[in-house]
C-alpha cells in the first residue's frame, strides 16, 4: 500500500532523539531540559521526540509515579515536569535553534481516571459487563473504542490542541496498529488542513504507512540481538532487509534503533543486548535507508536501565563520548544526497566482498554522490577486498583524513568489531 500522503520535505535527512524527561535531569522538568539544547543541536539531533506529557492517571498507578503511558487529560501537562508555559518556551527555543518538536500520542487507551471515564463512558470498549477493559493485559490502562464517532472527534481535536496551542511538528503514535488505520487516515487528512506534520509511528505493519511516514523496525532489532548470541548470522540479516525491500512502500521510512525506553527498561541497555557489536549497529542506524533514533543518554554512553514507574534519573558523567560519534554521522547523513530517506532515486546496494561471511559492507548512491560502508561484524581483525564494479572511484574517507582510489586497490583492513565509511 502507498502512502497518499507526503512525507514534510523537511524529514528526508533528518533523524530522531527520544527524550525521556522524567530521567533525563536531576529535576526532571522542561526547564531544566532546556539547557541541553545547544549541545544536542552541536551534535547534529534534529527531531526532538518527548515521550508522553500529559498527566498520569491515579487509578491502579504503578510504582510512584505511573507509566507516561497511562493518560489522565490529553490536553494538559503533567505537573511533574512543569507547566504549559513552560512546554510552550521549551518548544519555542528549541524550534528557533532548527530542531523539530514531536510528542508521543497515545490513542488505543487512557488511564482509569481519564475525565472521559466520567463525561463520555461511551468512548471506551465494555467488557460482558459493561466494565472498562484492556485485552493486552496492561492493568493500569483501559481501552478506547474506535466504533465512537464522538470519540474519534474528540481525539483529532485533542491532537489539533497541541499544534494550535505549542505549534508541535508532529507526532509519535503509541502502539499505533492497536488503533483502526482508517483513524489514523482520518486523523493526518484533518490535521493536515492546519499544518503538515511528520507522522512515527510504533507499528511495524506496511500497511500503516498508509498514513504514517515512518515505523519501527523491530524485527531488525530481533534479528541483530540473535546475531549478536550467535543465533543467526549474516545471511539472516540480509535476508531481512530484503524482507523489508519487498513488503514496504518505495517511500516509506523505517526507524532504526539500538535502544529506546522500553529496550532500556525491560530489555536491557544496548551493550548488554549487543556487546561491542552496538556501536556497529549505530552505524548502520544512520547511514542504511531510513531514519535513525537516538534515546536519551546514548551520546554519554548511558550503560544503566532506568525504571519506567519511579525517578531514576540518567547519571550523567560530564563526558559525551559518543557526542562526536553521532556528530560525524548525523551530519553525514544531513549532507550527503545518498543517505536520504525515501528516496527512489537513491540505489542501496549490498557490495559484495572476499569476507562476506563476515564483513557487511553496502554503498548507497545517488548520481554522482556514494556513501561505502563496511562494518565488522566479527572479534577478529579482518583483510578483505571489494569485489566487481560497484565500488569504483575516489573516495574520501568519513572520520579520517585519507583519500582512496578503488579503481585500483580495493583491499582494506577492519579492527575486531570496527567499521569503514567512504563518501565521495
Amino acid at each position: 500500500m502507498s502512502n497518499s500522503f507526503q512525507p514534510v520535505d523537511w524529514s528526508h535527512d533528518s533523524n530522531i532523539y527520544e527524550i525521556n524527561i522524567r530521567q533525563y535531569t536531576q529535576e526532571g522538568t522542561f526547564k531544566a531540559f532546556e539547557n541541553n539544547l545547544p549541545r544536542l543541536r552541536d551534535m547534529g539531533v534534529e527531531i526532538l521526540w518527548f515521550m508522553p506529557i500529559t498527566p498520569i492517571s491515579l487509578e491502579k498507578r504503578k510504582g510512584s509515579l505511573g507509566s507516561y503511558y497511562a493518560c489522565s487529560d490529553y490536553t494538559s501537562i503533567n505537573p511533574e515536569y512543569g507547566t504549559l508555559e513552560d512546554f510552550k518556551n521549551l518548544v519555542r527555543s528549541a524550534q528557533s535553534m532548527g530542531f523539530k518538536v514531536i510528542i508521543d500520542w497515545v490513542a488505543n487507551h487512557t488511564g482509569w481516571d481519564h475525565h472521559w471515564t466520567r463525561e463520555h463512558p461511551e468512548f471506551y470498549v465494555k467488557d460482558p459487563d459493561g466494565n472498562f477493559t484492556e485485552i493486552h493485559g496492561w492493568d493500569d490502562v483501559i481501552d478506547l473504542n474506535y466504533t465512537n464517532s464522538g470519540l474519534r472527534q474528540a481525539m483529532k481535536e485533542a491532537m489539533k490542541f497541541w499544534i494550535d496551542t505549542c505549534g508541535i511538528d508532529g507526532f509519535r503514535c503509541d502502539m499505533a496498529h492497536l488503533v483502526p488505520l482508517d483513524f489514523w487516515v482520518e486523523a493526518r487528512t484533518y490535521l493536515d488542513q492546519f499544518k503538515k506534520l511528520f507522522w512515527l509511528a510504533e507499528c511495524e505493519e506496511a500497511t500503516y504507512h498508509g498514513a504514517f511516514d515512518t515505523t519501527y523496525t523491530w524485527r531488525w532489532m530481533h534479528v541483530t540481538e540473535e546475531f549478536a548470541q550467535d543465533k543467526s548470522s549474516l545471511s539472516d540479516l540480509w535476508g531481512l532487509l530484503q524482507q523489508y525491500q519487498e513488503e514496504f512502500p518505495a517511500n516509506a521510512y523505517r526507524a532504526y534503533f539500538t535502544s529506546n525506553h522500553d529496550e532500556n527498561t525491560w530489555n536491557g541497555t544496548e551493550y548488554e543486548k549487543y556487546g561491542d557489536f552496538a556501536r556497529n549497529l549505530a552505524v548502520f542506524s544512520c547511514l542504511w535507508n531510513g531514519i535513525p533514533l537516538i534515546y536519551s543518554g546514548q551520546e554519554m554512553p548511558n550503560h544503566k536501565r532506568l525504571k519506567f514507574f519511579d525517578r531514576d534519573p540518567i547519571e550523567w558523567n560530564g563526558r559525551f563520548d559518543l557526542h562526536d560519534f553521532y556528530k560525524t554521522l548525523l551530519n553525514l547523513r544531513k549532507c550527503n544526497p545518498a543517505l536520504r530517506a525515501g528516496d527512489q532515486d537513491i540505489s542501496t546496494i549490498k557490495t559484495e566482498t572476499s569476507g562476506d561471511n563476515r564483513v557487511f559492507s553496502f554503498l548507497r548512491k545517488k548520481g554522482d554522490r556514494e556513501v561505502l560502508v563496511a562494518l565488522n561484524f566479527t572479534g577478529e581483525q579482518l583483510s578483505f577486498e571489494w569485489k566487481g564494479q560497484s565500488v569504483n572511484g575516489t573516495f574520501k574517507r568519513v572520520f579520517q583524513s585519507e583519500t582512496r582510489d578503488f579503481t585500483q586497490d580495493k583491499g582494506a583492513e577492519l579492527d575486531a568489531w570496527d567499521f569503514l565509511i567512504f563518501e565521495k
